[in-house]
C-alpha cells in the first residue's frame, strides 16, 4: 500500500511538473532568453500586450499561446541565418507571470513630458500621431518651444532615435512628415521656450 502510495505521489508530481514545462506564454509573462553561442544577446524580456516580444536579430515575433520550448525554436530559426554553426543553442526560460498585475498596467503607453497641459503616461488604444498623442495631453502650453519638440525612441538594442518636429511649421501646412506614427515606449519631450525664442 505504501508502495502505490508513492508512485502515485511520483505520478502526480510528474504530471504537475509537465503541465508547468507546458504551459503556454501570456502577456505580462518574464522570460530569459540566452544564445550560448552569443552571450551578449542574453536577456530577459517581457511578453507585451500584444502577445509579442522583440529580440536582437530576430525582430518582433509572437511569443503568447506557445511554450518555451517553441519560442525557442521560433528564436532558433530566426537567428540561424546569423552564425555559421549549424546547430545553435538558444533557451527560453519563464522568469515570471503575472499574478495580480492589473490588465491596464500591461497596455504599451506612450509619455508626454514637458509644456504640455497635462504631462504624463498615456495608454496607447490604437495607431497614434505625434499631434493626437500631443492633443491627448490637452495641447502644448503657453511656454512651450514649439519648434524643438522631440520625440525619442529607444530600440531593442538599447538605441536612441530623436526625430525633431516643429508645431508652428506643421500649423502653417509644412511639416507634415513630422507627424510621425507613435510606437510603445515612445517619449514626447515639449521644451520650454528660451527668453527670446
Amino acid at each position: 500500500m505504501r508502495i502505490l502510495i508513492i508512485l502515485m505521489g511520483f505520478g502526480l508530481w510528474a504530471l504537475s511538473a509537465g503541465a508547468i514545462q507546458a504551459q503556454t506564454l501570456k502577456p505580462g509573462d518574464t522570460l530569459s532568453i540566452s544564445v550560448l553561442q552569443d552571450p551578449k544577446l542574453d536577456r530577459t524580456v517581457t511578453v507585451d500586450p500584444s502577445g509579442q516580444i522583440a529580440f536582437p536579430l530576430a525582430g518582433h515575433l509572437r511569443a503568447r499561446g506557445l511554450t518555451a520550448e517553441q519560442l525557442e525554436r521560433t528564436l532558433t530559426a530566426r537567428l540561424k541565418d546569423n552564425y555559421k554553426d549549424d546547430r545553435l543553442d538558444v533557451t527560453v526560460a519563464v522568469l515570471s507571470a503575472p499574478k495580480d498585475v492589473p490588465e491596464e498596467d500591461l497596455k504599451p503607453r506612450i509619455f508626454v513630458t514637458g509644456e504640455v497641459s497635462r504631462p504624463g503616461p498615456y495608454v496607447l488604444r490604437q495607431k497614434t500621431t505625434l499631434m493626437q498623442a500631443i492633443s491627448l495631453a490637452g495641447g502644448i502650453g503657453p511656454y512651450a518651444a514649439k519648434r524643438r519638440i522631440q520625440v525619442r525612441r529607444r530600440s531593442v538594442s538599447g538605441d536612441e532615435a530623436i526625430f525633431s518636429f516643429d508645431y508652428s511649421a506643421y500649423e502653417a501646412g509644412a511639416d507634415i512628415e513630422g507627424n510621425i506614427v507613435l510606437q510603445a515606449g515612445d517619449v514626447i519631450m515639449v521644451p520650454e521656450r528660451h527668453l527670446f525664442e
